[in-house]
């Protein structure tokens, strides 16, 4: 305890003392629509005080940080004693499920890959659990399967993450995680035969792996092994880049990069595909600013040379002709744009501008079929541009542009500059995406594959419009429903957002959403700042500091929906998850009368906390640090949504989502949340929470799980938002 209360005061906190929690149940407030009042599991609020810069800040509900403590257990099982029966009992549940299940059984395909003269790429026939891994000697030629992930795990819970094969086409390297974990172990299958090395890589998390031009062998990272026990709480700092040498244990890998003076550098290898150079980025927390170091894998003493020595801009390797490297960067472009740096000449005087920034933002640039592909969003839709360079210092000339079939989201364009083609997909909010085979040289494309599905897409439209927030910024937002869509404020409306860590919000595909627009639901999804829509002031005006300029988006885009008569206040539920979970827990203690319904998932909740469980630190580049700065503190404290619950309330219906096996967002920041506004709750509507188990932050979730929460969350919302004539919706 002393150890940890000396850390605490080196941070700025102190502990001032804790009492345990124990364990009891209160009936909730009366419910206006005449079922019994809510009996909710509480727990009797623990003494934490902690000091904060001065600023003494209680944490009644510390306890619940720890999961596996016998209060926590037995707090979750009895909220969910209170949460499942309540889902079960809707009426609609089950029709909703069925609709779901109908509606996701379709073949999905993702975007093939070439190597070695063959194709990889994963399929879903419909309702598996996990993508299936598949290989094909040519286009022409049949399939056959790599890795059926379905098969490890009876319940669909081990999930391939990612995989990458060498560069004759005879090994693949491929990462399996448990339970929605971030943690991954990498193992090694020949191609031809189907059968794995003995050896397994451990202890792998933000990494991929890169082969050497010889197949010899691949990069990754890992961190040192957790404390047992802790694997899903412990700090990861010190990540360390390694070459693993194949048939040989991970205990010979050669340890290639390491900062013991930098503990939360983190480092990605990647060959040149021409074998030359390790590329190595170095990555310190989320925001978009790296480090650009290389190795000559020519030369056996070769030394890694700092090529860009300093965070001050984000450069991401894309292609290299002999010693010149080309970049995407937003160094002095905040939309982005391509540039040249050769090696033997690096001093940043001797840079040359490749593809200039335009008014549109710069998502990624490929080098394929000796051709540059560019992708840009315009208002957050794609646009693709096609361009051809004579030589690698020279500026691009542009070729022409790929159709695309109106407002949507394209992604792929990968390859290599000797491939004569590539692939990409383009979907939308109701397309779940076309695979298609773009032929470098002459522009011609054809379709490599195209999902059915049980619904006409026709039946649907898409709008973008524009309202200005709180401060007279002009904010894009999508709407999607029905054809037909009458506006006289009654139409139930799910505004969806995130708003961070410069992710851009796209038009995607999803088949609850279509569900729930089958429902006579109306999907908006607000482009909020802080994302990285138009570029690195979009998402600076977003982040630390103006991170409520976020929440005022948000809301600003709920009063347009009112406004122009999409809904009304008892008619509109909000939803986010990660980042977006905490926008939605913000919004509501901002503006608690404002939504009749709320889903935050998996949210970041104590904004005072956050820094201590896993990559939490990481997350201060955005949201500021509120152990380093007594300016963070005060601002995250503002709108911490653990903190600014206020007794005597009334909140909007909510229903918390996480899952135990989280370890990017871990559960504490739900459980504490729960656990409060459950306590300070003065409104008929439900507080719940619903806690998934062997599952984590949504990567690799199983399709049988998604259903299950897609339908309770529809349910949720069908009985709060009091909503009518379901399954006859749900039948036509």
């Amino acid at each position: 305890m002393d150890q940890r209360k000396n850390l605490f005061r080196h941070l700025g906190i102190r502990v001032t003392y804790f009492v345990a929690l124990t364990f009891w149940a209160v009936a909730g407030p009366s419910r206006a629509d005449g079922d019994a009042p809510f009996q909710y599991p509480r727990v009797q609020k623990g003494n934490v005080v902690d000091d904060y810069h001065g600023t003494k800040v209680p944490d009644p509900y510390r306890a619940l940080e720890d999961p596996d403590a016998p209060v926590t257990r037995a707090w979750i099982e009895a909220e969910n004693k209170v949460t499942m029966p309540y889902l079960a009992r809707i009426p609609e549940r089950n029709a909703i499920r069925n609709t779901l299940k109908q509606y996701w059984d379709y073949e999905k395909y993702g975007i093939p890959r070439k190597r070695g003269g063959k194709y990889f790429y994963q399929r879903n026939d419909g309702l598996q659990n996990q993508y299936v891994l598949y290989v094909m000697d040519s286009l022409d030629a049949p399939e056959r399967v790599l890795l059926d992930p379905n098969k490890l795990s009876k319940d669909g819970t081990v999930a391939l993450t990612d995989y990458a094969i060498s560069e004759d086409g005879k090994w693949m390297v491929y990462g399996l995680s448990q339970s929605g974990s971030d943690w991954k172990e990498y193992r090694i299958r020949n191609v031809q035969t189907g059968k794995d090395l003995e050896e397994v890589i451990r202890w792998v998390k933000f990494s991929g792996a890169s082969w050497t031009k010889d197949s010899q062998g691949f990069f990754y990272s890992r961190y040192d092994a957790p404390k047992k026990g802790a694997e899903l709480r412990q700090q990861n700092y010190f990540q360390k880049l390694y070459y693993h040498k194949i048939h040989t244990p991970q205990a010979q890998d050669t340890l290639i990069y390491q900062r013991p003076d930098e503990k939360e550098w983190g480092f990605g290898g990647e060959v040149t595909d021409d074998g030359k150079y390790l590329m190595i980025n170095v990555w310190k927390g989320t925001e978009q600013k790296n480090l650009v170091f290389y190795k000559d894998l020519t030369r056996e003493d070769s030394q890694i040379v700092e090529l860009i020595p300093k965070f001050e801009a984000e450069f991401n390797f894309v292609d290299n002709v002999g010693s010149v490297l080309w970049f995407k960067t937003d160094y002095h472009t905040p939309r982005g744009r391509l540039i040249a740096i050769d090696i033997s000449k690096p001093r940043t005087p001797n840079w040359r501008e490749v593809i200039p920034e335009v008014t549109a933002t710069l998502q990624s640039v490929s080098s394929v079929g000796d051709k540059l592909i560019a992708t840009y969003l315009k208002d957050a839709r794609s646009q693709v541009a096609i361009f051809s360079i004579m030589q690698p210092m020279d500026t691009a000339h542009l070729d022409g542009t790929v159709d695309l079939p109106g407002i949507g989201s394209t992604r792929g364009f990968g390859g290599r500059r000797d491939d004569p083609e590539t692939f990409y997909s383009f979907s939308s909010f109701t397309d779940p995406g076309t695979i298609f085979r773009f032929d470098v040289s002459t522009g011609e494309r054809s379709i490599f594959r195209r999902p059915m599905v049980g619904f006409d897409p026709d039946n649907f439209e898409t709008k973008e419009v524009f309202y200005n927030s709180k401060d007279g910024t002009s904010i894009p937002m999508f709407i999607t429903s029905k054809k037909g869509l009458v506006l006289d404020g009654r139409n139930p409306t799910l505004l969806y957002g995130y708003g961070g860590f410069n992710i851009s919000l796209t038009p995607r595909f999803s088949v609850s959403n279509v569900v729930w627009m089958k429902m006579g639901g109306v999907y908006a999804q607000a482009c909020l700042r802080g994302g990285g829509e138009y570029g690195k002031r979009w998402h600076d005006a977003g982040r630390l500091l103006n991170k409520q300029n976020v929440f005022d988006d948000f809301i600003a885009g709920a009063e347009y929906l009112i406004q122009k008569k999409y809904t009304s206040k008892e008619k509109l539920a909000i939803a986010g998850g990660s980042n977006g979970g905490l926008l939605v827990g913000a919004c509501i203690t901002q503006r608690p009368d404002l939504f009749a319904a709320a889903l935050p998932a998996v949210g970041v909740m104590d904004m005072l906390r956050f820094p201590k469980f896993t990559i939490g630190w990481a997350w201060t580049s955005d949201y500021g640090d509120p152990f380093k700065s007594e300016t963070d503190f005060k601002n995250l404290l503002s709108y911490s949504p653990y903190h600014n619950l206020k007794p005597g309330t009334a909140y909007p219906a909510t229903l918390i989502t996480t899952a135990d096996h989280d370890d990017s967002v871990v559960p504490a920041h739900s459980f504490k949340f729960a656990a409060r506004l459950q306590e300070v709750n003065s409104g008929a509507a439900p507080v719940m929470i619903r806690i998934e188990t062997k599952a984590g932050h949504g990567a690799g979730k199983p399709t049988s799980k998604r259903i299950d929460e897609a339908a309770d969350k529809w349910a949720f919302l069908v009985k709060n938002l009091k909503m009518k004539n379901i399954k006859e919706q749900l039948s036509q």
